[in-house]
């Protein structure tokens, strides 16, 4: 059976930059383990496979090299942009549903993608967990939590400088550890996110964290409409919003490489 593939740069309007991401669209879903083999072969942080199910409506799922998550932004805006440049799509909003509920993805007039996401606020934490200092060799002003652990520091310089150990951030309890500081030049707030708990030690643009850090900072700063920047070595550009309950994630996606994989011919799974 051979399957279509793409390899899109998500958060950045040129290639080499962002986030890469893998896109299988299917006409069914595959096993899961399938899925994950396809995942882990691929070897990026994310990889999406989409079904159809109605018109405009899609479900989605997503694959780390490691494990099925519940939730990813920037292979999410990938698959948005396989639909709109590659699969004819030509509405003007796409709706993935997915185990986070429905997501909507709207295209914008200067070719942005925008995600439409719940928004998750982190609480701050009383202590630091296990891991955590030895894992930054850094110590942040304060810690929150979301689905994620939130480390917050003082300056740009500070969150940039920090070399982890993947081996002691894997300790801390949660999905993964974001860190973040105020921004400059524009950049209301930058990041970066390490998840070696689920096979992705530094992941480039991460939609999903933003969905904790833009109710923290639009709360922060006073303001709804925040320019973030995550600054790993690839780094990637994010236009944010706070709206209610839910938050708006924009951003480019460019094209790296369209191609077809071969897997052996299974049964379809029926979840």
């Amino acid at each position: 059976m051979n399957l279509p593939i793409y390899q899109i740069d998500a958060f950045s309007d040129r290639p080499f930059a962002g986030n890469p991401a893998a896109v299988c669209p299917l006409d069914s879903w595959l096993p899961a383990e399938t899925m994950q083999a396809i995942a882990a072969e691929n070897n990026l942080a994310e990889t999406a496979f989409f079904v159809p199910k109605s018109g405009s409506e899609y479900e989605i799922r997503w694959f780390t090299p490691a494990v099925e998550v519940e939730l990813c932004g920037h292979a999410t805006l990938a698959s948005a942009h396989v639909l709109y440049q590659h699969l004819a799509f030509e509405g003007t909003e796409i709706t993935f549903h997915s185990r986070s509920g429905p997501l909507l993805v709207l295209r914008e007039t200067d070719g942005r993608l925008t995600l439409d996401f719940p928004s998750r606020p982190p609480q701050p934490l009383p202590n630091h967990p296990d891991g955590l200092l030895d894992g930054l060799g850094a110590t942040p002003l304060h810690v929150l939590a979301g689905p994620d652990l939130v480390a917050l520091f003082a300056s740009e310089a500070e969150v940039r400088a920090i070399r982890p150990d993947f081996t002691q951030l894997a300790r801390v309890e949660y999905r993964a550890v974001i860190v973040t500081a105020p921004g400059t030049d524009g950049i209301d707030f930058v990041s970066r996110f390490f998840g070696p708990r689920v096979g992705v030690p530094e992941d480039p643009v991460t939609g999903s964290a933003h969905t904790t850090l833009i109710p923290y900072w639009a709360e922060k700063l006073g303001k709804n409409t925040l320019k973030a920047r995550q600054v790993s070595p690839r780094g990637g550009d994010l236009w944010c919003e706070l709206r209610g309950d839910r938050v708006r994630i924009s951003g480019y996606a460019v094209t790296y490489l369209r191609g077809e994989i071969e897997v052996a011919e299974m049964p379809v799974s029926t979840t």
